[in-house]
């Protein structure tokens, strides 16, 4: 039988669009059918279990990992099925919080190659949401929390009937792939919304809702909007986390949950608490709240002590991640404007009249002049480097992004590197641009601290 190692190396043999971005986002080259095709051969292992559709520009992950820490702590057997990875493949696929094993996930591969052999042109997000679902279906799930990869009308997950979907904030990310204004892309993430499904979005601009809208009305699926339908409160934060109150605030969303017991977590009037710092953290809870009230998954009704458990519980690393605190060093992994001016608000927040020492690095296809117009003002020094993936902006031309705000800028030779320099300054740090820049750097600052490594991959 394979390694995992091996089974790696087999996937890496199909076409990955998280590393390669040049085709273009289309039904010619991105059509469900290689997918359904590839299922049905497979047995159909996603109708195994009940399931909540996640899609959006940022909070994705987050919000995900919310609501399989609900349903969990309800008691729910849970899967969860995310992209892109920090550490280890393997955190993409997980069973009641546990990461696929290595023996597991290869001796799957070796049982889906035939069957993929089988679907010309299938790609390697296809093969690897097949695995995620039949996994899920092996291990007996009672509720799957399946993240898009990309877009949304064309993604590979976009196979299932959702319990209820989620639709988190939408910005301009991808424009090669997903359209260049606000309402393409809000269309490409609105293919997740199913007839009669209800779906739950996030706060959006104008024109964006007005795209969802539209679709959800055509789709005749409730579309619930935090802020509108769902009141949320946000209370104490400090480092530790931060409270929120959440409720149902219209009639169309006490309408979805008003033969639910007192003890839900719309009309039960309880506050909860988050580990996860940032004001867009509260957003993305509610909407987890949300979409958990109205999907509705197993017996008995899902109360807001479980709900309370989940939260105070769910883990989400190197998003706006606090890892020291003197002098902080903070990793989050915001990769487009919209999210590097969410990290720029969260740090003045946090750490008021800090300079920081901005470790940069981001991949080639990105806005990296608004990235660091969103950060630059923040900072006193600047360190651009960059990861080990194919995707990576030369360090020169990051460099050159950097200097029109006449701060010392250096480069360092590789992300390890550039932590080591960070540290040795003694200043507040953070590093973002790409989550590639951050698993490293998390990893760099480990093993430095001494502290446990992370499970990753080599190669």
């Amino acid at each position: 039988m394979r390694t995992y190692e091996q089974a790696l190396a087999y996937l890496n043999r199909f076409i990955n669009y998280e590393r390669q971005r040049q085709a273009p986002y289309s039904a010619e080259t991105l059509s469900l059918d290689r997918m359904r095709a590839l299922l049905d051969r497979l047995g159909e292992p996603q109708l195994a279990y009940a399931t909540i559709h996640i899609a959006g520009t940022k909070g994705k992950g987050s919000t995900a990992a919310m609501i399989e820490s609900i349903l969990r702590s309800a008691g729910r057997r849970t899967g969860l099925y995310t992209s892109p990875h920090l550490h280890t493949f393997r955190e993409r696929i997980r069973v009641c919080g546990e990461p696929i094993s290595r023996e597991s996930f290869a001796a799957l591969v070796e049982e889906v190659e035939p069957h993929a052999a089988s679907v010309e042109g299938v790609t390697w997000f296809e093969i690897v949401t097949a695995l995620g679902f039949l996994h899920f279906a092996r291990s007996a799930i009672d509720a799957g929390v399946i993240e898009v990869g990309l877009g949304g009308r064309f993604d590979a997950t976009n196979v299932i009937t959702p319990r209820a979907a989620v639709i988190t904030p939408l910005s301009l990310d991808h424009m090669a792939w997903l359209g260049n204004t606000l309402e393409q892309i809000a269309f490409e993430k609105a293919g997740i919304i199913k007839r009669g499904v209800a779906v739950v979005s996030a706060p959006q601009k104008p024109e964006a809702l007005a795209v969802l809208e539209r679709i959800a009305a055509e789709r005749h699926a409730p579309l619930i909007l935090v802020g509108r339908d769902v009141e949320v409160k946000r209370g104490a934060w400090g480092l530790d986390g931060q409270a929120l109150t959440v409720e149902a605030s219209s009639d169309r969303m006490r309408g979805l949950v008003a033969d639910q017991p007192a003890g839900s977590p719309l009309l039960a009037q309880t506050a909860f608490h988050i580990p996860l710092p940032g004001a867009h953290q509260v957003v993305n809870a509610a909407a987890a709240i949300a979409a958990v009230a109205i999907a509705r998954m197993g017996t008995p009704p899902i109360d807001a002590d479980a709900v309370q458990a989940g939260l105070r519980n769910v883990r989400w690393p190197g998003r706006f991640e606090i890892a020291r605190r003197a002098p902080p060093l903070v990793f989050d992994g915001a990769h487009n404007v919209d999210s590097a001016q969410k990290l720029a608000s969260a740090l003045k927040e946090y750490f008021p009249d800090k300079r920081w020492t901005l470790i940069f690095g981001s991949s080639s296809d990105k806005d990296i002049a608004g990235m660091l117009d969103a950060l630059l003002p923040l900072a006193e020094r600047v360190i651009v480097t960059r990861a080990r993936t194919s995707r990576a902006a030369d360090v020169e031309s990051m460099a050159e992004a950097a200097s029109p705000y006449r701060h010392p800028v250096e480069i360092a030779p590789g992300v390890p590197a550039a932590v080591e320099r960070a540290l040795a300054l003694g200043a507040p740090a953070v590093v973002t641009g790409s989550l590639f820049v951050v698993a490293e750097a998390r990893e760099a600052w480990l093993a430095q601290a001494g502290l446990p490594a992370p499970d990753r991959d080599t190669g």
